[in-house]
């Protein structure tokens, strides 16, 4: 299954809700258009909710930092909510869970962004 991105807005928050495989070709791809997407938006506050997310590769990885740059060059935030223990070791693993602001409650996440 590749990946699917539901945006939805939060007040002034974008909320992407992510499920599938985030992985090369199509899956990195459909992630890094909903990022752009949101990046273009003035300072644009971003929360990725992963909780549906089963696997990411390397160019899935790749994407979220390359997102989380865009947004943070477009004054914005880009935060993670609700990661799998896969994904979850994933980033611990690649030293980026200490880059990423990571929330188990959406209202909390939400809230942070203010």
């Amino acid at each position: 299954m590749s990946v699917a991105v539901t945006t939805r807005r939060v007040g002034e928050v974008f909320v992407l809700d992510v499920s599938g495989r985030i992985t090369l070709g199509e899956g990195s791809s459909i992630l890094r258009e909903s990022l752009r997407d949101c990046a273009a938006t003035k300072q644009p506050k971003v929360l990725l909710n992963l909780e549906e997310v089963n696997y990411i590769d390397s160019s899935g990885i790749g994407e979220l930092v390359s997102g989380y740059t865009n947004i943070q060059d477009a004054g914005g935030q880009l935060k993670l909510l609700k990661l799998t223990k896969r994904v979850r070791d994933l980033l611990q693993i690649t030293k980026l869970y200490t880059v990423f602001e990571v929330f188990d409650d959406e209202a909390t996440a939400i809230q942070s962004f203010r």
